[in-house]
């Protein structure tokens, strides 16, 4: 009894040692760690990496028996392993890495950040731009709806799509509902592929994309649907689809396929991801316009 009030009061000795001499950026410190082993949790929770990290907890438990019951060869090999840990962790972990990455670049701050370093030059002409070709694809897309022919588009945010528009072909031409219903009028050349906007223009179309990898998709979805989920599930895109089969409109953002759209209702949420999105991250990027020491003009 004697040695446990003992080992309590030395306990306690300890931890008024640490607040006494607990500073402010302490606290900073450990609110940081906190929120990086949350998003790694976060991240290995939504992803494959789960089972990766499965394994490597099973290989670290071998290792310890390995040493515990003097196995010399299992000891070896393990040593080995662990020596080329980092860089094999990296190779594991490689498409998890980058999608972490990428959601931080695509974050509120990330993209204040990057708004401050490029400046905001034209930024109500873009919005213009940017809700004029909304409303010529959503006026394309209510054509192919009544005609019930198929339509794939992707509206680039902050990651570029250059990989998947080097599969199509360029056109840099202003969306309009004629010109969006001959892209993917059934009988011309482009129309089996995705039309990409980036800027508030038609860049490119017969464009090529990745298809989800998700194993829950419903088995009814064809290949636009899980084409649209797979560029939602590898970039910050917005993503209509217009089925062949029932004429339906759905979008596709961060991974999640919402379905049954009217024209009304598109245009709604492609403003609020394209052009309110962006207003909602302007008290950040003028705080850090005024850190960098630049102001904002008002016209």
């Amino acid at each position: 009894m004697e040695r446990i009030l003992n080992a309590v009061s030395s306990w306690w000795d300890e931890m008024i040692t640490i607040a006494k001499s607990f500073q402010f950026k302490d606290a900073i410190d450990i609110l940081i760690v906190t929120v990086l082993i949350y998003g790694v949790i976060k991240l290995v929770r939504e992803s494959r990496a789960g089972q990766l990290v499965k394994g490597l907890l099973l290989i670290v438990g071998l290792f310890l028996v390995s040493n515990y019951l003097d196995l010399l060869m299992v000891s070896q090999l393990l040593d080995y392993f662990f020596t080329f840990a980092v860089v094999s962790i990296l190779i594991l972990f490689q498409p998890e890495i980058r999608k972490a990455l990428e959601q931080v670049g695509r974050s509120n701050v990330g993209q204040s950040i990057a708004s401050v370093v490029s400046g905001n030059k034209d930024r109500d002409q873009e919005k213009a731009r940017i809700r004029k070709s909304i409303n010529g694809v959503v006026e394309g897309l209510g054509i192919l709806q009544q005609l019930k022919m198929g339509a794939l588009v992707v509206f680039e945010r902050q990651t570029k799509l250059g990989e998947v528009i080097e599969t199509g072909t360029k056109i840099d031409c202003e969306p309009s509902g004629q010109i969006v219903g001959n892209i993917f009028f059934n009988k011309a050349p482009l129309h089996d592929g995705a039309m990409v906007v980036r800027g508030g223009m038609i860049h490119a179309a017969g464009c090529i994309l990745p298809l989800t990898k998700n194993p829950e998709v419903a088995a009814e979805l064809g290949t636009r649907h899980r084409a649209a989920l797979g560029m939602s599930e590898e970039s910050d895109a917005v993503v209509v689809v217009v089925s062949e089969e029932t004429g339906n409109i759905s979008v596709a953002v961060n991974g999640v396929l919402t379905r049954n759209f009217t024209k009304d209702t598109l245009r709604e949420v492609l403003e609020n991801h394209l052009i309110q999105s962006e207003e909602k991250m302007s008290g950040v990027r003028r705080g850090l316009n005024f850190i960098s020491g630049k102001r904002t003009v008002k016209k």
